[in-house]
C-alpha cells in the first residue's frame, strides 16, 4: 500500500521504495537508552526511556540528529524486537518510554502499542509535522505528547525545513494531540503521566516565531498549558552557512522572548540556561540498546 501517512503524502510503497522520510516498511532505530536531558517532568531522576527512530519527514538544515534524521543511519528491527527494546528500557527504572521522531511508523506503533500495554507513561516526541487524522490512530495508546511548534509563518518554514504548510499542518495535530490528552498531570514526585508539553526551540534572528506561536497556544489552549523555551540551538550543517542561523542565539534574543512568555501569562514554563546549547548534550547514536 502507498504511503500516506505523513502530510507529505508521498505516495511510495514503502514494501519496494523508501518514502520522503528516508524508510521503507520496517522500525529503524539508531539508540535507545535513558535519556536525562529532557523537561524535568519527563527525565526525572531516573531517566526517559528514549528510543530514537530514524528518518523524518522535514529537511531541516540546522539538525544536530542529521545523522538518523538524514543519512537514516540504524538498524531496522522487527514488533518482536521492539517491544523487547521497551522491557529492557523498563528494567533500567525509566520513567516512560519516549518515541522519539516515530511520525512515519504511526500506524506499526499504533499495532505495537496496541499489543504491548506499557506499564509506564507513553511519550510521543515529535517535529508536530503531522497528519491529525494519522494521530487519532494513537488515542488511548499515547499517554504524553511532547510536540515542537518550530514555525508560524511559511517563509521560515520553507527556508529552514522545506514546509512553507508547517504551521497550517503543525497547529492541527497540536489541537488533537491536546483533545486526547489535555493538560500536563504529574503524579507526587513531579514526574509526568498524562498531557502536554509544547516546546519551541527558539532560533537566531527569529524572535518573531516564538512570540506568534506562544500566543497561539495562550489562544487556543490556555496559559495552563505546560510550555518550554528551548535555547539549546546551535548551528550545524548547511545552517552554518546560512544567515541569520549562522551563530548562537544571544542572551538578548533569549530574553526578549523570556519576557514575552511572561507577558502572555503562562505559569508553567521550563527555560533553558545558556549551557544547553553545548554539543554535549547530543546523544551518541550508536545502536546502544538496539542489539537486543
Amino acid at each position: 500500500m502507498n504511503c500516506s501517512v505523513c502530510p507529505r503524502e508521498c505516495n511510495v510503497d514503502r514494501t519496494e521504495n523508501i518514502g520522503f522520510c528516508g524508510v521503507g516498511e520496517n522500525f529503524r532505530i539508531a539508540r535507545a537508552a535513558p535519556h536525562f536531558w529532557e523537561e524535568p517532568p519527563i527525565s526525572g531522576d531516573k531517566g526517559s526511556g528514549a528510543v530514537f527512530f530514524s528518518g523524518c519527514n522535514l529537511r531541516c538544515v540546522y539538525c544536530q540528529n542529521g545523522e538518523i534524521s538524514r543519512e537514516c543511519f540504524g538498524k531496522d528491527i522487527t514488533e518482536t524486537q521492539l517491544k523487547r527494546i521497551f522491557d529492557n528500557l523498563i528494567d533500567q527504572g525509566v520513567h516512560n518510554l519516549n518515541l522519539v521522531t516515530p511520525s512515519h511508523y504511526v500506524p506499526m506503533l499504533a499495532k505495537v502499542l496496541s499489543e504491548y500495554h506499557s506499564p509506564v507513561s507513553v511519550v510521543y516526541n515529535t517535529s508536530s509535522y503531522e497528519k491529525a487524522d494519522t494521530l487519532k490512530m494513537l488515542e488511548g495508546l499515547v499517554d504524553i505528547y511532547l510536540p515542537d511548534i518550530k514555525y508560524f509563518d511559511s517563509a521560515p518554514a520553507l527556508k529552514y525545513s522545506c514546509a512553507p504548510d508547517y504551521f497550517e499542518v503543525a497547529s492541527r495535530a497540536v489541537l488533537e494531540m491536546f483533545r486526547q490528552v489535555g493538560q500536563l498531570e504529574t503524579d507526587e514526585n513531579g514526574i509526568a503521566k498524562k498531557g502536554i508539553i509544547i516546546r519551541h526551540m527558539v532560533l537566531p534572528g527569529n524572535v518573531s516565531q516564538a512570540e506568534k506561536i506562544f500566543a497561539w497556544v495562550r489562544d487556543n489552549l490556555g496559559t495552563d498549558t505546560c510550555i518550554s523555551v528551548m535555547r539549546q540551538y546551535t548551528p550545524f550543517g548547511k545552517a552554518k552557512e546560512i544567515k541569520p542561523i549562522d551563530r548562537p542565539l544571544s542572551a538578548r534574543e533569549y530574553s526578549i522572548v523570556k519576557s514575552k512568555i511572561k507577558e502572555l501569562g503562562f505559569g508553567n514554563v521550563f527555560f533553558q540556561q545558556k549551557s544547553s546549547s553545548s554539543e554535549i548534550f547530543i546523544p551518541a547514536f550508536d545502536l546502544e540498546g538496539v542489539d537486543l
